[in-house]
Order: structure tokens, then C-alpha cells, then sequence
């Protein structure tokens, strides 16, 4: 009976592949699992992970290469259960990142899980156990792991604890990889991310600097036709800025252009006069909240040259 459960595991339909537990409206709440969800991330490659190269080779080093080098730590005695806390302003490129873990750390299975799944936590490190090498991502993990004496709800207090003791009661040979996301490190409960064996390595997602954004203007103009000099004026015109913001600019000022008529070759022309509208549109007419919502840490100064 245990090879073929062992078999079953190892052969079942859910194994390499993006899931996540679903639950009713009727059983939510009451540890109710109504199906399971499969999911398809668009592929996202190591290019279009805009970060410092000291950041991108710290998570490589805690996700990618500990995978590859799984069976060598397992005989050595090193624990294979391992925590991740990825932290940063909203748009800096977590969700991203884990879209592009999810394809690359291939034979792994990806288990997502969000508000909606908060009280499947137990069902839902079970499945991860059964499929592993298995992939836990929980974003917004403040929600339900603020510090115990700022939660004003049982439900949090509940979920919180729930989660602690999965994250302990993993075997250390369990090939468990939990990636937890924040946008607010402070408040989270200190017994989870101050404590090893829960989250062994927090990586902070800076803002871009002058060479992230040169490279991340490069990303999304392409196919579009912007002179050079007028790339850079956007650079430094984005100092404060998220990719998220970034991406959503060049797009607001490819439209703004399209509206013009403005083409060259066959490919769309996107000017500074463009890029100027789409920032006042964007910061000017949005104010704090788009700035708070994309990711703008100041109000620029759109006649900056």
C-alpha cells in the first residue's frame, strides 16, 4: 500500500503544475474544499526580472540552485523545508518574480494561496507535502500574519496560528518551498519572520535605480519608435518610480501617441511631449492614490528636462 501511494503521488495529474484550493461560499470557513483550481501564469523570463544582480542572484541562490542541488543537501543532513519572505513597495516586482519562479523551478508544484484560501492553510500544506518538491506562495502575507496585538479578528488570530504550526510541523526532508510577500515587513507577527525555520532569508524589492529604469524603459518600449535622448529624459524625470509605474507610463504614453497618429516606419512614435502628458494624466489628474496604487514615492516634476 505505501508503494502505491508513493506511485500515486508521483504520477497524480496535480504534480508539476499551478493550483490552488478552492471554497464555496457555503463552506467557507468551515475547512470546506469545493475543487481544485488550475492555473496558468503567462512565461516570464530571467530578462524581464528587473532587479539589482545581487538581488536576482540571492533569490536564485534560495530557490532556483536550492532545487538543483536538493538530493546532494538531503544526504548531507540539511533541511529541506525552506521560508522566503519577499518585501518591498507596491509594483516592484514580487508577483513577477513568482511568476517566473513558478516556470523555472521545473517539477515543482505551485500552490497558491490568498484571503480565499486562508482557511484551507492545513489542506493546503497537506497537497504541497503529497506533491513535493512543492512551491507554498502566500501574497499579502500581512493580512494574516500582522503582529498578535494588532489583530482585531479571531479569523486572523486563527489563520495565523494555523500557519505557524504548518510551518513547524513540516518534516526537515520535506522538499517545501514557502514564498511569503509584504508590502508593510513591519507589522508582520515576529514569531514568523524573526524566527529561523520559518523564514530562513527576508529579500527586499528596492525601487529601480537610473540603470533599472534605463533597462526597464528599454522592456516596455519595445516595438515602439522613442529617441534615445528622450528615453533618458524619462529616466530621470522617474526617480521614485516602480516597474509597475514604469510600465503603466510607457503604455498611457504608446496611447496618448496612437491618438496623435504619430508613426514612423511603420512603428509607433512616443515623444516627450507624449511622455509629459502621460505622466500629468497619470500623477497630476490620479494624485496620491495612483501614486500609491502604481508605485510613485514623490510628485515629480514633469518640466524637468
Amino acid at each position: 500500500m505505501e508503494q502505491i501511494r508513493d506511485i500515486a503521488a508521483k504520477q497524480s495529474v496535480y504534480r508539476s503544475r499551478i493550483l490552488s484550493l478552492e471554497c464555496d461560499n457555503e463552506s467557507w470557513g468551515a475547512h470546506g474544499i469545493s475543487g481544485v483550481r488550475f492555473h496558468h501564469f503567462p512565461a516570464v523570463t530571467r530578462e524581464e526580472i528587473i532587479l539589482p544582480e545581487k538581488t536576482l542572484a540571492l533569490i536564485e541562490r534560495n530557490t532556483l540552485q536550492f532545487l538543483k542541488h536538493a538530493e546532494v543537501l538531503q544526504k548531507s543532513g540539511r533541511s529541506m523545508k525552506r521560508g522566503l519572505l519577499l518585501h518591498g513597495k507596491p509594483g516592484t516586482g514580487k508577483t513577477h518574480t513568482i511568476r517566473w519562479l513558478a516556470h523555472a523551478m521545473k517539477g515543482s508544484t505551485v500552490i497558491l494561496m490568498s484571503a480565499e484560501q486562508l482557511w484551507l492553510i492545513k489542506e493546503c500544506c497537506a497537497m504541497a507535502r503529497m506533491l513535493a518538491p512543492s512551491l507554498v506562495v502566500l501574497e499579502d502575507v500581512d493580512l494574516v500574519a500582522t503582529e498578535r496585538s494588532e489583530m482585531s479578528h479571531p479569523f486572523a488570530q486563527i489563520s495565523l496560528h494555523q500557519l505557524l504550526n504548518e510551518m513547524d510541523g513540516l518534516a526537515s526532508d520535506s522538499q517545501i518551498l514557502f514564498i511569503l510577500t509584504t508590502n508593510r515587513p513591519a507589522v508582520i507577527e515576529p514569531s514568523l519572520s524573526l524566527r529561523p525555520g520559518r523564514v530562513d532569508q527576508a529579500i527586499e524589492f528596492p525601487l529601480p535605480d537610473d540603470h533599472c529604469r534605463r533597462r526597464l524603459f528599454d522592456l516596455y518600449s519595445q516595438g515602439l519608435f522613442i529617441d534615445p535622448g528622450d528615453i533618458e529624459k524619462q529616466v530621470q524625470k522617474t526617480v521614485g518610480a516602480s516597474p509597475a509605474f514604469i510600465k503603466e507610463f510607457v503604455r498611457k504614453a504608446s496611447l496618448i501617441a496612437a491618438d496623435s497618429s504619430s508613426a514612423d516606419q511603420d512603428r509607433l512614435k512616443v515623444t516627450d511631449e507624449h511622455f509629459n502628458y502621460a505622466l500629468e494624466e497619470l500623477l497630476f489628474y490620479g494624485g496620491e492614490v495612483t501614486r500609491n496604487l502604481l508605485g510613485f514615492s514623490r510628485t515629480p516634476d514633469v518640466s524637468s528636462p
